[in-house]
């Protein structure tokens, strides 16, 4: 918590308050009188940051999503990058599972698709120096949302797998034409 803004403070001291009262009871369960007594602090203070326990799940997981991708920026290969951001989401899975188990209108899996695709995206687009045809798009637009499927299936617990098989796995799951693209960029 030491690198993150001070304006941000307050939240994240809710956010880890939250953390600690769902590692006992189910996110429909938990009240805001709950966090606030977690955390020390008051409803006012809650509200005056998050319009409800939903708004703080939210902001939470945009938080640590984007700071997944920053991880799996590290990685030299596709591969070592999935590693990297599994490895990030397996020490927040808690949160990630109540975030994506609360997401009715899809929009949390919707933000990670565009993260994800804008990724690999500027990651083809900087090797080669052009747009990408519209083909590659789809190619990368249809792996990336099978990728964005998997990955909920994981943190849900219906995938049993290391952070280095779940990369694996979508490394190998990748359309030939789109794995020979990244080959040729030495990016996997």
């Amino acid at each position: 918590m030491d690198r993150k803004p001070s304006h941000d403070r307050m939240k994240y001291l809710l956010a880890d308050a939250m953390k600690q009262c769902m590692r006992k009871s189910p996110v429909e369960k938990i009240t805001v009188k709950e966090i606030v007594e977690e955390c020390g602090t008051t409803r006012q203070t809650f509200y005056r940051n998050f319009q409800d326990k939903y708004d703080l799940i939210n902001w939470y997981f945009d938080k640590i999503l984007l700071e997944s991708f920053e991880h799996m920026g590290e990685g030299r290969t596709v591969y070592e990058g999935l590693v990297n951001k599994f490895s990030y989401i397996e020490k927040e899975k808690l949160f990630f599972r109540a975030a994506f188990k609360n997401d009715d209108q899809n929009s949390l899996r919707e933000h990670d698709f565009h993260l994800i695709l804008r990724f690999y995206t500027e990651r083809i687009e900087g090797k080669t120096g052009r747009r990408m045809s519209d083909h590659l798009r789809f190619l990368l637009e249809m792996y990336c949302q099978g990728s964005i499927y998997m990955t909920v299936q994981w943190v849900l617990g219906k995938i049993s797998a290391t952070p280095e098989r779940m990369a694996q796995s979508l490394v190998d799951a990748m359309p030939a034409e789109l794995g020979e693209v990244f080959r040729k960029l030495e990016l996997l």
